[in-house]
């Protein structure tokens, strides 16, 4: 399989959250996906190692005390030397104010607590593809290309326009071929938190891709979920 993307362990990430088992828990997944991972456990200290080192991607609790992540982002977009670095809020569920105030604030994106560390990923390579940090083909097998920047997939050179929600749900499985996503990672990251949508969503966006594609790249993993697979 050809896999043309950035080696992840060049790409770094800062933590910024008060709670240390949330801290922990997503240092470790994201350096298990080959991440480099540093953490601080409020905003002054976060910002402090930003000035010594200025991470790719910032990963900022709103609540915390002394300043909150909103006033972090604020500030972090008003320093010129940190004008790339991406952020992602993480917000209590369905805490609109502060999903609106972060955006309003220069954040990229946002994360609901309790966070699921397999959808925060999911999250993170979205916001890298956003910003043109990962190379935006994905060469899966000899017939079977995922472009990115222009939402095509080609088939034995032919060039499929997949409706949006296809392409994105393609595009999670095929992200990590062999690994089973479960439906409700599926759910968060294509479909989001906002909108509600039922398990059989995924099963009739999962029969369309078939047709299109073929049956033998998606596999279903029956009570769990699905996961891409090049055929033999």
């Amino acid at each position: 399989m050809l896999i043309r993307e950035i080696c992840k362990y060049m790409f770094s990430i800062l933590i910024i959250d008060d709670e240390e088992d949330i801290r922990d828990i997503l240092k470790y997944n994201l350096e298990k996906e080959g991440f480099n991972v540093d953490v601080a456990n409020n905003g002054e200290e976060g910002l402090l190692k930003m000035k010594s080192k200025i991470p790719d991607l910032l990963i900022l609790d709103v609540m915390m005390p002394g300043i909150d992540g909103i006033e972090v982002c604020e500030l972090i977009r008003n320093i010129p030397e940190f004008k790339n670095v991406i952020i992602c809020l993480l917000t209590a569920r369905n805490e609109d104010y502060s999903q609106i105030a972060g955006l309003d604030a220069g954040a990229d994106d946002y994360v609901s607590k309790p966070v699921k560390p397999k959808v925060l990923v999911s999250r993170i390579n979205a916001m890298l593809r956003r910003k043109g940090i990962v190379n935006l083909e994905k060469v899966l097998s000899t017939d079977l290309v995922i472009n990115r920047e222009k939402y095509i997939v080609e088939k034995n050179g032919e060039i499929l326009h997949l409706p949006r929600k296809e392409f994105e749900l393609l595009a999670l499985l095929a992200s990590r071929p062999h690994v089973v996503f479960e439906r409700d990672v599926i759910l968060e990251t294509v479909w989001g938190t906002d909108i509600v949508v039922g398990d059989r969503t995924i099963d009739v966006h999962i029969r369309k891709l078939r047709e299109k594609i073929g049956d033998n790249y998606i596999t279903t993993v029956k009570g769990v979920g699905y996961k891409f697979s090049n055929p033999e």
